[in-house]
């Protein structure tokens, strides 16, 4: 029992800092509401008449918007108040969708209109991730952020692709898209709320570095320098080389391609859709609170290679699913070990990049894991005509495991994790 009590107390320590708990709240607000904005823009586009081709050019906007501006929202990061930057952010947000929801309610939205507000939304992400990563460690103890990130990891994935899915998917079925949307600027105002009544403290602006003569380094000087701590880092250089080439292979066929599983294998709607997310999101729940209430892992890198490479492999069987209950337990699994890397991974940044760089390298793990997304996301509609969701999925599911041993072996995980353990103080930057 007491091993019990002291896990339950180690998730909820970070809690005990007032404005890391207004942070979380409003974190966990916004992540319901693009969880419901998963849900309301499938059936959005559906409703205008849409396939996999329609669904694809909105899906993609989103990444594009996030990836063409993900670096600089890093360098912002380690510029300008990150408390700033996520309450501009979540007004932002309130902007886009409550237009979006006006010209979805007058019946007068069209695909563009989609296509933008995706954009926007990816934009928005763009610049909130590296300000809230960035942020965690100044409000919060080094001893404290294992706790952090796995509570994050434990709740978020229950909003966005649980709670949030299931509660769009009723109101899809209940009332209409463009209603669904009307609840996501609601959240985003919510939001706002929260995040202005967090103290206004000095160490939440940090401010890039001042050069020689006192002023702020260049744009330019603080992305190569972000750039060239990743080059020179084998372990954050590899894991980023693994998930470009990961992402690539199964963001594409999940995000664009699973709803058509749903109906055309399983005859669902969208409440069925909705439960499909909330399974992934469960799963990403329990890998989260797994990790968090355990010791950390010694051979860590190793751990979330596993993870990452073991948990894309079901993936394979879903394009061959005939009854619900099968494809929940493929995207429970998949999800219990994808969030499990995950705080692994979100705690190594905190704790081995240096904070005056996490910003830019939180910005650039976006970019790099995430360059290939618009790709997939494009191309996966009109792989869907060629080849078919059976073959495409089980591409998905086994590429993973061979880049992740690659990465394993070539970027010298085994023997690193060995030499930074994890209660070790963060690593120097290291000398070209």
């Amino acid at each position: 029992m007491s091993r019990l009590q002291d896990s339950v107390l180690r998730l909820v320590k970070p809690f005990a800092h007032r404005d890391y708990a207004l942070l979380a709240s409003a974190l966990i607000i916004s992540t319901f509401a693009a969880g419901m904005w998963a849900v309301a823009m499938v059936y959005q586009v559906r409703r205008l008449g849409g396939g996999p081709l329609e669904l694809s050019m909105v899906a993609t906007a989103s990444s594009v918007g996030l990836l063409a501006l993900v670096l600089l929202g890093g360098i912002l990061a380690d510029r300008y108040s990150c408390r700033k930057i996520v309450i501009l952010v979540e007004l932002l947000s309130v902007l886009i969708m409550s237009t979006t929801a006006v010209l979805a309610l007058t019946g007068v939205i069209e695909l563009w209109h989609l296509i933008i507000t995706g954009f926007l939304a990816g934009a928005g992400s763009a610049f909130f991730y590296p300000a809230y990563s960035a942020l965690l460690p100044r409000m919060l103890p080094a001893e404290d952020l294992l706790a952090a990130n796995g509570l994050e990891g434990t709740i978020r994935p229950v909003v966005h692709t649980a709670i949030g899915p299931m509660i769009a998917g009723f109101l899809v079925a209940a009332i209409s898209p463009a209603h669904a949307i009307a609840g996501i600027a609601i959240c985003h105002l919510i939001a706002i709320l929260v995040l202005r009544t967090i103290d206004h403290r000095k160490e939440y602006d940090a401010p890039g570095e001042a050069d020689s003569q006192g002023s702020a380094p260049s744009v330019l000087r603080q992305l190569r320098e972000g750039v060239g701590y990743t080059m020179r880092t084998s372990w954050l250089r590899w894991t980023l080389i693994f998930s470009v080439i990961s992402v690539f292979t199964f963001i594409g066929p999940f995000e664009v391609l699973l709803p058509f599983i749903v109906s055309d294998n399983l005859g669902g709607d969208a409440k069925l859709f909705g439960y499909t997310l909330a399974f992934f999101g469960a799963g990403s729940a329990i890998g989260s609170l797994l990790v968090a209430s355990s010791k950390f892992p010694r051979r860590y890198l190793s751990v979330m290679t596993a993870c990452w490479c073991l948990g894309t492999v079901p993936l394979a069987l879903v394009g061959y699913v005939d009854v619900a209950w099968m494809l929940f337990a493929i995207l429970l699994l998949f999800g219990i070990t994808d969030a499990a890397g995950m705080v692994i991974w979100g705690t190594l940044l905190q704790r081995r990049v240096p904070k005056h760089l996490l910003g830019r390298i939180s910005s650039l793990d976006f970019f790099v894991s995430l360059a290939l997304m618009p790709l997939s996301m494009a191309v996966a509609g009109p792989l869907s005509q060629v080849l078919s969701l059976q073959t495409i999925f089980i591409i998905a599911g086994v590429t993973s495991p061979l880049f992740g041993l690659l990465a394993w072996w070539a970027g010298k995980f085994a023997r690193d994790e060995l030499e930074h353990p994890l209660d070790s103080a963060p690593v120097p930057v290291p000398k070209s």
